[in-house]
């Protein structure tokens, strides 16, 4: 089987479980990080890619030229009808590359937020038998519309689309499924500078003692969100 493309952004933001999960299916994957390397312009040598999160928007071209080698590089998935599991920026990129508009929310959500699974979520293979609403951890500020050839899997209070489905192997997750307690004790430390910027509706404390309580439940529903669409490239 072809290796899996991983696109990473910054160093910090990594696979999280998924790459324990990816260990123990016996998948090869090829890691680049999108600042240090180039961006291939095809994915016909890949089985699947999965883009990480980072902290630059998908606006930002002009500072980020790799952007737009991914936007093209996703845009050629759908083509060869390759899978692609987006996640927050990911997500976004995933979006922009069927059509939307990618821009700055109205505050950001970072932390523990209920995760609402629409109808189509609820029967989607991949979160099928999930419950219908669960807290999971977010860490963004942008945000995107509902791109006319998407469907959206599930919402929260302050974002609409939290995961959207291009055709039948195409995800974006705006949240983060993947994180383990030491990644968000990490990024808490990495990002002290955007969190003193939200200090006024974001507490640390409340955010750290919401990770001991949700963190073990969250990443149950990883191992089968990331297996499921694991499954579907081994079939």
């Amino acid at each position: 089987m072809k290796s899996i493309l991983v696109i990473q952004h910054v160093e910090y933001e990594g696979l999280g479980i998924i790459e324990e999960i990816l260990q123990k299916r016996g998948f090869e994957f090829e890691l680049i990080i999108s600042t240090k390397n180039n961006i291939p312009k095809s994915a016909r040598n890949y089985s699947a890619i999965i883009i990480m999160g980072g902290p630059m928007g998908v606006y930002e071209q002009s500072l980020y030229p790799f952007i737009s080698d991914e936007v093209r590089l996703i845009k050629n998935c759908f083509d060869e009808n390759i899978p692609v599991l987006g996640v927050c920026l990911g997500a976004q990129l995933v979006a922009s590359a069927a059509g939307a508009k990618v821009y700055k929310g109205n505050q950001k959500e970072i932390g523990w937020y209920n995760l609402k699974l629409t109808e189509e979520g609820k029967s989607d293979f991949l979160f099928r038998g999930l419950p219908e609403e669960f807290p999971v951890f977010q860490w963004h500020g942008d945000t995107f519309d509902t791109p006319d050839n998407c469907t959206n899997l599930a919402s929260s209070d302050l974002f609409p689309n939290q995961i959207i489905k291009v055709g039948e192997n195409v995800y974006g997750l705006q949240f983060h499924l993947e994180v383990t307690e030491e990644m968000i004790k990490n990024w808490i430390t990495i990002n002290d500078e955007e969190l003193k910027s939200v200090k006024s509706y974001i507490n640390i404390e409340d955010l750290l003692k919401h990770t001991r309580t949700y963190i073990d439940r969250l990443n149950q529903y990883g191992q089968i969100v990331f297996n499921r669409f694991f499954d579907q490239i081994q079939s």
